[in-house]
């Protein structure tokens, strides 16, 4: 009984623990990787070796269960994958059971590179953040001078496959070899070093060609096969009638060792045609520590080759890279000298020296000079014993000085100035800037400027001196003089300024000025002045300003000029004096007043005709015979004669609701006038299209009694038009309405007999708010009239159709019956208080 409740209270708990039973298996895939480094850079470079060559062998005894934590420490910042590990690090393939751990645990791994996964894919899928020492590291790679080439994931050393046997290549177990017998006789032998070094061909046995190279390979089989192959050895001074030749099939891997500074260490698998930096590549190249300049293959305890990087950056060759041999070690050292140069180079970074090498050889690996460096002197931080020092390094020891290891090499720029610099502006012919070797006297600066212009002012020129402590000094010379041999010829320094005025820039600029009724194009431009020449003509200025406007009074054109002799001091001096000309609309004159030559500043004014006046037109609206735009014909012209000319009124017009409106232009005294604008508001106040309010335009509402006007034409009441005014006549208007402080303010319809107080009374009513005495109406025309005051009783106006009623709200808020009582017998108490006090006061006088 206790198991079957018990077996009921825990039938919730088992969904739960079957789903963690089942998550097991990915949680250990999440917590599997925590011992490997959590950051890993994205390498700059990647190898293109592909699947067969470049893996290390020993790459699955590094990865244990523990996520690659003895592979990828340390590894991942070069551009290998995180498998290339140390030899040192790695277990013994005989260990069989550990190995197929380790593989179990890289498959579970899903950032673990797989068995046979391209090169290039594996380094780019390296992804991470990198720690502070890490970014440190790297970005001190990025400047070692021959970093890069082993970064470069574009960049692939390793020799193609399919390539022509090298008559030279050391044969060794597992080389498969194709031998081929032509021309006299035919053979064709495919066979394969044994791990012992031999191979066995059918007729001849065993033999031995391991160690050997492929031409010695050659000559042994010739003399193998010679004794049964006819014609395989030349007789009688004859060569050969068959020929023999070796070929290499498939061919073997080969083991290296990469150690020392390098950053991926360790064993690699390469093809035996692989060289000594095809193997370096694999393992990363040197790291920050390593060098680049004496890298050594060790092949059975003994160097035989040394490889200097440099040479194949700078020549594109390396005498040492000789192809490897198994088991052959490639040993990167310490470097011994290195310095670092900056500034004015086409290569700035960090380079490794030789001993024996100089500066002049540092300057070389960068590239040399930039274009603008300067190249006097380099400047050299130096690290001393107890502190840093400058040195500096003349151009011409730059050959023979030498540099210490960890020294700052910086070039800087030349200065933003010329050595050798004279100027001249002003009215030569060519303004500019000049060689002082050239131009060394200021006779010779002008000569080299082409000369003077027709203009220049020889009385006085400056020459404007840059002293030695970079003040400026004028020195003053009269031109005429130093050009005739009068003084001696002015000899010039650095920085001398020469510079020759011109007669125009010391004379006033002379203008004329038109105005009035012109028709000058170009107005807003030069505000009707015109440049002054000489011998100018009242036609000639005329002509220049477009001629005369329709509206212009030729008889009466005017030129004022100023008076230039007056008497000094007198009250009544004459300032200037007028001349009148009759001037034809071809600008002809008469002969006595023909070619009148106009002075400097002389003002031309053409006024405009006294009776010549545009065409205006007024606007009729609403219910008119014939509406639209009429003409104003007489000055006199009023609004009964614009109606009867339009054919009248029609039989649904309203004359008592006729308004007139009217916009006029209106001009700012304080604001500069906008001509354009002005003229463009005119126009279309002429034109009657004026919508709305605007700063510039004044627009009144006139209330006309248009009914009086039609009875009584030229009465009183006819007002005389404008031009742009628009007469509104309505239609019969049959409504009135009711607005501001009524019970319920609306439309009433309007009935003939019917008072002011009516149309209250059709919206409820006065309120107790409501100011009476102030109570208007606006009529249809615009007028307004209000309410009267006769004793103690109010006068309401008429009401006509269309009119508007409103009436206000009181100010201050209506007293009640009691509040009114209080408020007298207030005031009486006070007025008999003030009576007793004063009777008071008489008695006791």
């Amino acid at each position: 009984m206790n198991t079957f409740k018990l077996a009921k209270n825990c039938k919730f708990i088992l969904p739960y623990l079957l789903s963690l039973i089942i998550s097991l298996p990915g949680l250990s895939q999440v917590v599997a990787p925590q011992s490997a480094p959590t950051s890993a850079p994205t390498s700059t470079g990647t190898n293109q070796s592909g699947s067969q060559s470049g893996t290390p062998r020993s790459q699955s005894g590094a990865q244990g269960s523990q996520g690659n934590q003895g592979a990828q420490q340390g590894t991942q910042q070069g551009n290998q994958p995180a498998n290339s590990n140390q030899q040192s690090n790695q277990q013994k393939a005989s260990d069989a059971q550990a190995a197929e751990k380790a593989k179990a645990a890289a498959n579970n791994d899903p950032n673990a590179p797989k068995e046979g996964a391209d090169q290039t894919k594996i380094n780019t899928s390296t992804t991470g953040t990198l720690s502070a020492e890490e970014q440190e590291k790297l970005a001190l790679r990025q400047k070692i001078y021959g970093y890069s080439i082993f970064a470069d994931k574009q960049f692939n050393p390793i020799p193609d496959l399919q390539i022509a046997t090298p008559t030279n290549y050391v044969v060794g177990p597992g080389d498969e070899l194709n031998i081929y017998l032509y021309n006299y006789a035919e053979a064709t032998y495919k066979t394969k070093v044994s791990r012992d070094g031999f191979i066995t061909i059918e007729r001849l046995g065993n033999i031995y060609v391991s160690g050997r190279t492929i031409e010695e390979v050659r000559k042994i089989l010739i003399d193998k096969f010679s004794k049964f192959t006819p014609g395989l050895i030349g007789t009688n001074g004859e060569t050969a009638r068959t020929k023999l030749m070796v070929t290499l099939g498939e061919i073997r891997n080969v083991k290296v060792f990469v150690t020392g500074e390098v950053i991926n260490p360790g064993t690699y698998e390469i093809t035996s045609l692989a060289s000594a930096f095809n193997a370096l590549y694999q393992a990363g190249g040197p790291n920050e520590i390593g060098s680049f300049r004496d890298v050594r293959v060790v092949r059975a305890g003994k160097v035989v080759s040394h490889m200097d990087i440099y040479d194949y950056l700078v020549n594109g060759k390396i005498d040492g890279d000789i192809r490897v041999q198994d088991n052959d070690n490639i040993v990167v050292g310490y470097y011994k000298k290195r310095v670092e140069i900056t500034g004015m180079v086409k290569r700035q970074g960090i380079y490794e020296l030789k001993e024996e090498e100089k500066l002049a050889d540092v300057l070389k690996y960068a590239g040399g000079f930039n274009d603008n460096a300067y190249k006097a002197r380099v400047k050299i931080e130096r690290f001393t014993a107890r502190e840093r020092k400058i040195v500096d390094v003349p151009e011409q020891d730059y050959a023979t000085a030498d540099v210490v290891t960890g020294d700052l090499i910086n070039v800087e720029t030349i200065l933003d100035r010329i050595e050798n610099i004279v100027t001249i502006e002003g009215a030569v012919m060519r303004q500019g800037s000049y060689s002082l070797d050239n131009s060394g006297t200021l006779k010779k600066l002008i000569e080299n400027a082409q000369g003077l212009r027709e203009d220049a002012f020889t009385g006085r020129i400056s020459v404007l001196r840059t002293r030695t402590d970079l003040t400026i000094e004028s020195i003053q010379l009269n031109l005429a003089d130093v050009l005739n041999n009068n003084v001696p010829d002015l000899v010039l320094t650095r920085l001398d300024q020469v510079v020759i005025p011109s007669k125009f820039d010391m004379a006033q600029s002379a203008i004329v000025t038109v105005e009035g009724e012109v028709n000058n194009p170009k107005f807003g431009e030069n505000d009707g002045k015109y440049p002054y020449v000489a011998n100018m003509t009242l036609e000639d200025v005329l002509v220049k300003a477009g001629g005369f406007k329709e509206s212009a009074f030729t008889t009466e054109v005017e030129v004022i000029r100023r008076k230039r002799n007056s008497i000094p001091g007198a009250a009544n001096a004459q300032i200037a004096e007028t001349f009148k000309f009759n001037v034809n609309r071809d600008l002809s004159i008469g002969n006595k007043e023909s070619n009148f030559v106009l002075l400097p500043f002389d003002q031309v004014i053409v006024r405009k005709s006294p009776n010549y006046v545009e065409q205006q037109s007024v606007f009729l609206e609403g219910e008119i015979l014939v509406p639209g735009s009429y003409t104003i014909i007489n000055k006199s012209d009023k609004i009964s004669d614009i109606i009867k000319r339009s054919g009248g009124l029609t039989e649904l017009a309203y004359p008592e609701g006729a308004t007139l409106l009217r916009r006029t232009f209106v001009k700012n005294i304080t604001a500069p006038t906008d001509f354009i604008e002005e003229e463009a508001t005119q126009e279309s106040i002429k034109e009657g299209k004026i919508t709305g309010d605007q700063p510039n335009v004044r627009e009144e509402s006139i209330g006309i009694k248009l009914s009086s006007i039609m009875k009584n034409p030229g009465s009183f009441e006819d007002l005389v038009v404008q031009e742009g005014d628009i007469i509104r006549i309505p239609k019969r208007l049959e409504t009135v309405q009711v607005t501001g402080e009524v019970l319920y303010p609306t439309t009433v319809k309007y009935g003939k007999g019917l008072s002011f107080i009516d149309y209250i009374s059709h919206s409820g009513g006065f309120t107790t708010k409501s100011l009476r005495k102030s109570s208007y109406i606006k009529y249809p025309n615009g007028s307004v009239d209000r309410t009267r005051k006769f004793m103690f009783f109010n006068v309401y106006p008429k009401v006509q159709p269309g009119s508007e009623i409103f009436v206000p709200v009181r100010g201050a808020p209506s007293l009640t019956p009691q509040q009114a009582i209080q408020t007298t017998i207030g005031v009486l108490s006070s007025v008999m208080t003030l009576i007793v006090t004063i009777l008071a006061f008489r008695t006791l006088n």
